[in-house]
């Protein structure tokens, strides 16, 4: 039987020591346009999470442009959340609609394109690893890791005048 008093009692023993803190974003949506990093012409990311010391990221992709995003390749399992609009693989005959969970698994090569009909796409993804931009061929053409998306991030809020530390609340 539970004693009443004691159900609602936060955890009494502290935490490890060594344990990072917590990433709380209430607008990971963000109504300041400064928050989004630009990435390519119509094309920001939006970090929540920056693992440098598991080397994963978590942002939100914004796409404000139709056509082909990027040709590339994952070492590691990434997910995918499509928030608003839709997009899909060449490589596929599925379709990522809004609301659409998508787990893309290590090894595939892939082509994301976002349809001509579609003003804004939103997704949200864990991307683990890094990933390998490529031709149809597989020539590599460009890297991408958390480091790489910090120093985007550290530039650009260095830029917009939000400070080249506000990317530090998203990095553990």
């Amino acid at each position: 039987m539970k004693d009443a008093d004691t159900d609602r009692l936060p955890y009494q023993l502290p935490f490890p020591p060594e344990a990072a803190a917590e990433i709380v974003v209430p607008d990971a949506v963000p109504e300041d346009e400064r928050v989004w990093v630009p990435q390519a012409e119509g094309v920001w990311f939006r970090p929540l999470c920056l693992s440098a010391s598991q080397g994963y990221w978590v942002n939100v992709l914004r796409v404000r442009r139709s056509g082909i995003l990027s040709r590339h390749l994952h070492p590691n399992a990434v997910h995918g959340f499509v928030l608003k609009g839709r997009w899909s693989y060449l490589e596929h005959d599925w379709e990522a609609t809004t609301g659409a969970y998508v787990m893309e698994p290590p090894g595939e090569t892939h082509t994301l394109v976002v349809p001509e009909d579609v003003e804004e796409m939103q997704t949200l993804f864990q991307v683990n690893g890094c990933m390998i931009y490529c031709d149809p061929w597989g020539k590599v053409t460009g890297t991408e890791d958390v480091f790489s998306k910090i120093a985007m991030c550290r530039a650009h809020y260095e830029a917009c005048g939000l400070g080249a530390d506000y990317v530090d609340r998203f990095i553990r």
